[in-house]
């Protein structure tokens, strides 16, 4: 048998992706994305079971059982033939995986990695990129120590070794264990020497490529497929960024071929959950080869490029550039496009990136003009929660132009969201009480939130045991509360609604306190609703938390303070309790929401004479005349009221001192 003909029989399949990579690959370290994947389905101890026990084995499974031992117990010509037989065979079928492994053939296939004759080097590694997708299988040829000698091959001089070998430890890269022998075997920097293509491979069509051209761009896909598959260990994707992959990753970005493009793209957004490689796309100028690649038809092309754009929006200048190259269009008209509500993972992604998008004004308004908030309302209805908590981010972020609240409303989103409080999936709940807080602020959407008990059901959500639920379900309710046709009532109609607000200044989480308390400090301007959390304790309570140095909570904790003080004996209890000198130490913050509040917080406090002669003995008057004479109005009156409260009663007692 002459050996070119071994060979040419066992090249890579040019071009075409067999590895299989992972749909959804927002995966964790450890974890084994083959879960959905047809193959790994099929490899249930179950279905082998029940298959043995139907005796409906099929004859090729006794045919490749042969053949194994034929490689086993023949001479170099007979293992080749082997070989050759084996590939005629589908080995992406379970039954046939089943029969090489039950007896002894992935030892056998392994052990081939370690000749020194290349047809057999090759056919090996073409059994084992066939097979190594099933889950079961994999953990068994890397348990055997086949990825040292796949990373070794990843140097072999045949182009058509380095491409089989890289694809087959793109399969076993799929679990915790072979993407730490990769690591700690070198084969991170091999792979990515298989990145390193020329330009012309990259933009010119495959007709017009030789065949060394064509065989190279076959290596950088491969070599994509391996690295997007280790990139799920965080430790991976650090040494990736050591060797010097991102400008080769973004060299390729620029490719025209579709099954370079979404591995290269895959691979980009794994990585992109770091925040060296978010800046690198940023200034390598990745993102306009994003945007190009998003306008591509293929779906999974679509999906990785939606995903890289959401992790990468969370910065401002980044969210300008994908504005500028035209990815809002692109978005918006991928998640108008109805072909796309079957596929939940592009369609979880698009939602995402305009989620991050919309973070910024201009963004918005680009938004607005092109009619996204209609179309993220209509999304409203998917059954998918990925889905539902993106289009919730994203209608959050709109929802702050006061344009678009009314879009919401005219296109039926209150009803839906309001309904998707009873939901337990709880990103949807940190986002639904979002949008209702900015919906809030618009006369007309609070009349429909209060029609349909939207109110209740967002006051419902502090009993929920997530901290980020609890905090945005609070900072709704301020507006929620403010803009209540019949606020005061509407509150007290809701049993155990103002205990369970109390009680929850009792949290740990800085966020939840800071939220608590701007919802306090709105339901304390009602009398009654004040006498009732009175009642329960809130003085107590707010005068613990005085002693944080969080300016957020401070800003908050004033403005509560001071309207708590219009109660009964309230703020003489707020200084017996020691409020009074740590309130006066916030003036010393460079925050000038903490001044406003604070300000506010002693005025009210200063019509208790005891509580002015704390406030001048801790020095307060010297901050006060500051802040006296500064350009925001609630701050300067409130300074002003206090310094006249203070005086008073300096006169008062100068009075006192002379007819004495």
């Amino acid at each position: 048998m002459a050996e070119g003909d071994n060979i040419s029989t066992f090249s890579a399949d040019g071009g075409q992706d067999t590895v299989g990579l992972p749909r959804i690959v927002m995966v964790t370290e450890g974890s084994d994305t083959s879960a959905s994947s047809p193959s790994s389905t099929s490899s249930s101890e179950d279905n082998w079971g029940d298959l043995i026990k139907s005796s409906e084995i099929p004859p090729e499974y006794w045919h490749i059982q042969k053949l194994v031992k034929y490689m086993k117990a023949g001479n170099q010509t007979a293992t080749m033939v082997a070989l050759s037989c084996l590939k005629d065979h589908d080995l992406t079928v379970e039954v046939n995986q089943r029969a090489i492994q039950e007896i002894g053939g992935l030892e056998l296939l392994v052990n081939l990695l370690e000749t020194r004759d290349l047809c057999c080097i090759l056919g090996g590694l073409a059994v084992l990129k066939d097979i190594t997708p099933n889950m079961e299988i994999r953990k068994k040829v890397t348990d055997l120590g086949a990825i040292p000698l796949l990373v070794g091959l990843l140097s072999d001089p045949a182009r058509d070794v380095q491409i089989l070998a890289a694809e087959t430890i793109a399969n076993l890269g799929r679990i915790r264990k072979s993407r730490k022998f990769c690591r700690k075997f070198g084969g991170i920097p091999k792979l990515i020497d298989l990145l390193d293509l020329k330009e012309k491979c990259l933009i010119s069509p495959r007709e017009e490529l030789n065949q060394d051209e064509l065989q190279f761009l076959d290596i950088g896909r491969a070599g994509a497929k391996a690295l997007w598959s280790m990139s799920s260990s965080q430790r991976n994707r650090e040494a990736m960024r050591k060797y010097g992959m991102i400008p080769l990753i973004a060299r390729m970005l620029k490719t025209i071929h579709l099954d370079v493009a979404i591995p290269a793209v895959g691979l980009l957004q794994m990585c992109a959950n770091e925040t060296s490689f978010q800046l690198a796309i940023q200034t390598e100028k990745m993102v306009d080869d994003l945007i190009k690649h998003l306008g591509n038809d293929d779906k999974d092309l679509k999906t990785y490029c939606s995903l890289a754009i959401y992790k990468c929006a969370s910065d401002s200048i980044t969210r300008d550039m994908i504005r500028i190259a035209g990815g809002l269009e692109l978005l918006v008209e991928a998640a108008q496009d109805s072909t796309n509500r079957a596929n939940k993972p592009l369609l979880a992604a698009v939602t995402g990136a305009l989620w991050k998008c919309a973070n910024s004004e201009e963004s918005v308004k680009r938004l607005d003009s092109l009619g996204a908030v209609p179309i993220l309302v209509r999304l409203l209805d998917d059954e998918n929660e990925g889905v539902l908590t993106n289009v919730a981010g994203a209608l959050a972020e709109c929802a702050k132009c006061p344009s678009n609240r009314e879009k919401i409303r005219a296109a039926g989103g209150i009803p839906m969201l309001i309904h998707h409080l009873n939901n337990t999936h709880k990103p949807l709940l940190e986002n639904v009480p979002l949008v209702l807080m900015e919906c809030a602020k618009d006369a007309n959407c609070m009349s429909e939130i209060d029609e349909l008990d939207g109110v209740r059901l967002v006051w419902s959500l502090l009993k929920n045991d997530s901290t980020k639920v609890q905090t945005n379900a609070a900072l709704a309710l301020s507006p929620c509360v403010q803009n209540a046709a019949d606020s005061g009532e509407m509150v007290r109609s809701f049993v155990g609604a103002l205990e369970l607000t109390v009680d929850l200044l009792d949290s740990d989480d800085h966020d939840v306190l800071s939220a608590v308390c701007a919802a306090i400090a709105t339901i304390a301007k009602d009398h009654e609703n004040l006498a009732v959390i009175s009642d329960h304790g809130v003085v107590g309570k707010l005068s613990k938390l005085v002693s944080t140095t969080d300016d957020h909570l401070r800003a908050n904790l004033g403005v509560a303070i001071a309207y708590c003080c219009d109660w009964a004996q309230n703020r003489q209890e707020f200084g017996k309790r020691g409020a009074i000198t740590p309130l006066v130490n916030y003036m010393t913050s460079r925050d000038p929401n903490v001044h406003r509040a604070t300000a506010l917080a002693l005025y009210h406090l200063s019509f208790y004479s005891i509580n002015c002669v704390t406030m001048h003995a801790a020095g307060v008057v010297q901050f006060l005349l500051e802040t006296i004479g500064s350009k925001d109005h609630i701050l300067q009156e409130a300074s002003a009221g206090c310094l006249g409260n203070i005086r008073r009663l300096a006169l008062a007692t100068e009075k006192i001192k002379l007819k004495q």
